[in-house]
Formats: C-alpha cells, sequence, structure tokens
C-alpha cells in the first residue's frame, strides 16, 4: 500500500515533522516514493558519523540496507524551530529503532539489533511540490543492543 507523501491537512509545524515521519515511515512499510520524498536531492546524512551526500547516495546506503528489513522507528520529543512564512526550519528528535532480519520480527528469540538515538535535523520548503524536505540530517546514537549482525543481509 503507497501512502501519500502529501498531506493537505496540515499546518507548518506538522509538514516539518511529517518529513521526519516520511523518512521513517518509509523505511518500516518499504515504500521508496515516500522515503525519497523526504529528502532534497543534495541532502546530507549523517550517522554516527557515517556521512552520505546527495539523495542518490541516501537511497543507495541507507534505504536500500533498512527497508528491507522488519523495522519500527519510533519518533518522539520532536521539537521544531520554524519562523511563520520562513522556508526553512529546524528541529530535534528522539528515535527508538528496531531492526530484525527480513521476516523473522515475529520469531522469539531472532537476533535484533535496537538503537536509541538523537536525530537533529534541517528542513528546506520545496517549492516545486509543496513538502518540506530535510536537507540535513544528524543521527547519534546514545545506546545500542543486540546484535548489529541482525542488520546484515544474511
Amino acid at each position: 500500500m503507497a501512502l501519500p507523501s502529501s498531506l493537505p491537512s496540515l499546518n507548518a509545524r506538522e509538514s516539518i515533522t511529517d518529513a521526519l515521519y516520511r523518512f521513517v515511515t518509509g523505511l518500516d512499510t518499504a515504500d521508496a516514493a515516500l522515503f525519497d520524498s523526504a529528502f532534497t536531492t543534495d541532502a546530507r546524512f549523517v550517522m554516527n558519523g557515517n556521512v552520505l551526500d546527495g539523495l542518490d547516495a541516501i537511497h543507495d546506503k541507507c534505504y536500500n540496507l533498512v527497508a528491507k528489513l522488519d523495522t519500527t522507528h519510533f519518533i518522539t520529543n520532536v521539537r521544531v524551530n520554524v519562523k511563520d512564512g520562513e522556508s526553512k526550519a529546524s528541529m530535534t528528535a528522539t528515535a527508538l529503532a528496531q531492526h530484525y532480519r527480513h521476516k523473522q520480527g515475529k520469531e522469539p528469540g531472532a537476533p535484533h539489533f535496537t538503537a536509541g538515538s538523537r536525530y537533529f535535523v534541517d528542513c528546506a520548503k520545496d517549492e516545486k511540490d509543496g513538502l518540506w524536505k530535510i536537507s540535513h540530517f544528524k543521527g547519534e546514537s546514545v545506546w545500542l543492543e543486540g546484535d548489529r549482525a541482525a542488520v546484515v543481509e544474511k
């Protein structure tokens, strides 16, 4: 089921937050179009010091790895900083990300990898489609638990 990238009933703050939700929901549902709609084409993605530049690299090294897993990403404590009428914004959030190998998420005792992280995100409004998109994403894990091999294809 493809999810819409545009939700016209959202106000500005909700639309900015929605960029982050499109990113993680795209991963969790393996919806490439939703995932890609969350980023500018020249976005920078940094997770624990690993840098990806541009949507193509982010899609290849993040989406293509994570979307084939059984995952859930929970986002909370979102704080948005934007001035009325501006086309740039920033936000912070806390995330819990759970990862299992494909089709193993429901298996008792299956290897898994979980991370608690903080996200620091810059967004820009795309005048072409009206969507707020991530222009710079920085994720820093606070803690990691489980088997890192669970995120590697067997």
